[in-house]
């Protein structure tokens, strides 16, 4: 993003610096907000625009200007997310949020990227864990994110959403309630590896029954084709229908390579045909089986997966 340079006797805006500096942070909240790197960055580009709309006067006024642009870019997000329902039942299938690749892969992603963008890869990132985010209130959402995550006390929280205090508390307490009723415990990120690279092994032999004993009865795989390529509108439910499905979608694509590589900070797969990504591949495990196959084709959310 090209940010202009506010009045100076050098023609350099001296709080450049300091100002530019929050831009990862912003990039990292507003993609746990809205599940969207894409939005995430319109939200960035509008909260740094307004604070520039602004006269040098009233910028030095701000006494933290890293907690403004913070208030800003989250009231965006509340807006967006107040218009995200609507938007999400004109899409085309199931939505499923952005993956992001491993911080090692963001420059082949992205030639050019501005390593102040790339989104820190912790356990408030991993696709399970955005997926319940997307079954709440975007008021509920905000005040854990900020509070839970970013560490923001329920008081900051309150001036942000313009709730109260004991409001906010009962916001992240509503969340967190989702969270526990949604999330089972998971597998280890080293076991959970394990499991996904036994799941390429058998899905590469086409071998049924050994894709059976890798999935949960109760198994479901969703994909994201967003209406712009193939993919199933429904998510496919249960062990023998997700191996079959699976199975058939291989045979119908020669020359299919599937890669192992960190999908939002835990172990993944990437489809290739021909040295392009045609998909990437999330999981949920619980119990040493696969609960949950996330499967994004939207092209429109493969642009970081692109190269390499």
């Amino acid at each position: 993003m090209t940010t202009p340079a506010g009045p100076a006797d050098d023609g350099i805006d001296p709080s450049l610096s300091a100002i530019m500096s929050e831009r990862r942070q912003l990039i990292n909240l507003a993609y746990r907000l809205l599940g969207s790197l894409a939005d995430a960055e319109d939200v960035v580009q509008e909260t740094y625009a307004r604070w520039y709309a602004m006269s040098r006067q009233e910028q030095e006024a701000i006494e933290s200007p890293g907690g403004w642009l913070t208030t800003v870019a989250s009231r965006v997000c509340l807006d967006i997310l107040g218009s995200a329902r609507a938007r999400r039942e004109r899409y085309v299938g199931e939505w499923i949020p952005e993956p992001v690749p491993d911080r090692t892969e963001w420059s082949a992603g992205r030639p050019g990227g501005d390593p102040a963008d790339r989104v820190t890869l912790d356990e408030s990132i991993n696709m399970a864990f955005l997926v319940v985010l997307e079954t709440m209130t975007p008021a509920e959402r905000v005040a854990l994110i900020l509070h839970d995550v970013f560490g923001y006390s329920f008081a900051e929280v309150a001036e942000i959403v313009g709730r109260t205090t004991a409001a906010c508390r009962q916001l992240a307490s509503s969340a967190r309630r989702r969270l526990r009723a949604s999330q089972a415990p998971t597998a280890s990120a080293a076991r959970l590896g394990s499991i996904v690279r036994d799941f390429k092994l058998a899905w590469e032999a086409k071998d049924i029954d050994a894709l059976i004993g890798l999935l949960d009865p109760d198994v479901l795989a969703i994909g994201d084709g967003g209406g712009l390529v193939s993919a199933v509108l429904h998510p496919v439910e249960g062990r023998e229908k997700v191996a079959r499905y699976l199975t058939e979608l291989a045979g119908k694509a020669p020359g299919l390579a599937i890669l192992e590589r960190t999908v939002n900070g835990l172990p993944g797969l990437v489809l290739q045909v021909d040295g392009a990504t045609m998909a990437v591949l999330a999981f949920g495990v619980t119990a040493d089986r696969i609960t949950h196959i996330w499967g994004v084709r939207n092209p429109d959310k493969l642009r970081l997966w692109t190269a390499g």
